[in-house]
């Protein structure tokens, strides 16, 4: 009867072993499968840009313009705000060295011109007096009838002297004349350079300053700076005429995005779009499509060799003060929903020989199990055949572990 007893306690121990051994849990982590609905969707990154917008640009008047002030990326403003503000010394110089020119040649073009008359004066008198002596001598010559021939010939040549000293008189007139008249029109074309440029740098000094001209959010503009792209800051210099900033309408803010040809076929204008901006994680954004391209155009940021994909137009149905130009985002479009459908997560399936494999904990190990996909979106997998409801799949490949 002991042997019995010691025997009939050893079975039950092997029993309740055994029993707690196909009960135990699984030593990798899992997941229940369950039915959901499964939402068949396309992800893919968007930027976001404005239609319209007013640029902040460096006077185009000025010369060497160095940054002293910039308002920071993402400030907002309102309307007579100093957006940026540039060192004014070397135009204060430069005007300052204008008006000293225009000064001076205004003195030289009246001295120019005191002179021309005080010439043309001389030049006037000397042609009336060898005028004078032309007729002077004329009148002795016309007593030739009463002189002697000799006399009669002497006044014929003085005649011919004094004809040829008014015209050397009227030709000196004439010369000195044009020669006043050009250097006064020099000394003009000086004071008028010299009066542009006074103006010029007039103006440029009043937009050493530059407001903003609408209520808005500042984005600044990228330039070369020597290793590379970079916005401007203090101390910067600009070339006249450089864009420097940007106040984007607010109004035309939309988010552009790149999709091959798969996905263009998968979308329609006014479909709803998710929206997670990375710069704004706290708050998530739906929007619709707008505009899809007509036509695939070249991706330059796509790599080598260069992808042609369409382009996507996504209007916002809500508003951000924290909107801006350049934030990045991730755009998710639902193109089907499937209700009460059989799910798991794509890391719960592992590809092997060809085949897709989920791992089904059965007792005490995993077993594995051919699983037909249906569909693939995202994260989630819907399954087609091979998984039932209640089972737990691993999340982790068990096989060198367990098996």
């Amino acid at each position: 009867m002991l042997v019995v007893a010691i025997l009939v306690v050893a079975g039950s121990g092997v029993v309740l072993g055994a029993v707690r051994y196909s009960r135990r849990s699984p030593s990798l982590p899992t997941l229940e499968v369950k039915r959901e609905e499964f939402l068949d969707s396309l992800q893919f990154r968007g930027e976001v840009k404005a239609l319209k917008s007013i640029t902040i640009s460096a006077p185009a008047e000025a010369g060497d313009l160095r940054i002293i002030k910039i308002l920071p990326e993402g400030t907002p403003v309102k309307p007579g705000d100093v957006v940026v503000e540039f060192d004014k010394t070397k135009t204060e110089q430069e005007l300052a060295q204008a008006r000293s020119s225009l000064k001076s040649a205004e003195a030289e073009i009246e001295q120019a011109r005191a002179q021309a008359r005080l010439a043309e004066e001389e030049d006037t008198t000397a042609v009336m007096k060898a005028r004078y002596e032309v007729e002077s001598t004329k009148l002795e010559a016309s007593k030739q009838q009463i002189v002697s021939r000799i006399e009669g010939e002497e006044a014929k040549l003085k005649v011919t002297d004094a004809q040829q000293k008014l015209q050397e008189a009227e030709e000196k007139l004439k010369s000195d004349r044009a020669l006043h008249q050009a250097t006064i029109a020099g000394k003009e074309q000086a004071s008028k350079k010299a009066a542009y440029d006074a103006q010029r740098a007039e103006r440029a000094l009043t937009h050493m300053s530059l407001p903003a001209p609408s209520l808005g959010t500042i984005s600044l503009l990228q330039h070369w700076a020597g290793s590379g792209f970079a916005t401007y800051k203090p101390g910067d210099r600009a070339w006249p005429g450089a864009s420097l900033a940007e106040l984007p309408d607010a109004s035309t803010l939309r988010l552009s995005a790149r999709v091959d040809e798969t996905e263009r076929g998968r979308l329609a204008l006014k479909q709803p779009v998710t929206i997670q901006l990375d710069a704004i994680p706290d708050r998530q954004f739906t929007g619709h499509i707008e505009q899809i391209s007509a036509i695939a155009t070249l991706d330059f940021n796509s790599g080598w060799p260069l992808a042609r994909n369409f382009i996507l137009e996504i209007v916002l149905d809500q508003t951000d003060s924290r909107f801006k130009p350049g934030l990045t985002a991730q755009l998710t479009v639902v193109v089907d929903r499937i209700p009460d459908a059989l799910t798991i997560p794509a890391q719960a399936l592992f590809r092997k020989s060809g085949q897709d494999l989920a791992y089904v904990w059965r007792g005490s190990q995993f077993e594995p199990r051919v699983v037909e996909v249906a569909r693939r979106s995202g994260d989630r997998v819907l399954v087609a055949k091979g998984l039932r409801p209640g089972e737990r799949v691993a999340l982790q490949d068990p096989s060198p572990k367990e098996q």
